[in-house]
Formats: C-alpha cells, sequence, structure tokens
C-alpha cells in the first residue's frame, strides 16, 4: 500500500528554519510529481510548491519564492521542504502529495505541524 510520511515540524521563531521530509513506501517517489500544500486554521489549503517528475522542474508560490525550496533523495525515496526565514504566515499544517503527470494528486500525507512565533 502506498503511504507516504511528513516528519519535520514544529515550533520556531520568526526568522528561523526548518525542513520537513516527506518519505514514501509502495511508491517510487522519483516517477511523481511531487507537491507540499499548507492549510491554516480558517483558510483554504494552498499549494506552497512542486517538484516534478524526477525533479525535473520546480514551482513556488510567490510568498515563499527565495526562502522555501524543493529537494529529492532517490535513494531515500523521499522530498524536503527547506523552509528558511520563516515568517508568521507560515504557520499551517504541511502536506506533501504526490501524483503522476496530468492526473490528479492521489497519495497524501498525513501532515506535520509548523507553528513560527513572532
Amino acid at each position: 500500500q502506498a503511504q507516504l510520511a511528513e516528519s519535520g515540524g514544529g515550533l520556531v521563531q520568526a526568522g528561523g528554519s526548518l525542513r520537513l521530509s516527506c518519505a514514501a513506501s509502495g511508491l517510487t517517489l522519483s516517477t511523481y510529481v511531487v507537491g507540499w500544500f499548507r492549510q491554516a486554521p480558517g483558510k483554504e489549503r494552498e499549494l506552497v510548491g512542486t517538484s516534478g517528475w524526477s525533479g525535473s522542474s520546480t514551482y513556488y508560490r510567490d510568498s515563499v519564492k527565495e526562502r522555501f525550496t524543493i529537494s529529492r533523495d532517490n535513494a531515500k525515496n523521499t522530498v524536503y521542504l527547506q523552509m528558511n526565514n520563516l515568517k508568521a504566515e507560515d504557520t499551517a499544517v504541511y502536506y506533501c502529495a504526490a501524483k503522476l503527470p496530468q492526473y490528479a494528486y492521489r497519495y497524501w500525507g498525513q501532515g506535520t505541524q509548523v507553528t513560527v512565533s513572532s
């Protein structure tokens, strides 16, 4: 059974950094598009960024450009979200998801809480 599991969330002061991990089992992440999403209390879930198939391309929403970076470790079947210069507005539950190109996201992790104190 294919599963994704996020880890690495926590409480950090504004300006700090965290690295989230998205580890896969039952599927080979290098063949999937991986997206990072977040949902803050009372808000809609939003796409933070994506890593194309085999890391071919990346996309970031404007509010995280120059601060967040998505990377892959294919040997560990894991995708990372490095978050630097964190702001209070980055506080949310962060989810990773995987999909085949041109399809909807099929696999989702359980989420990890990121809280940034100002």
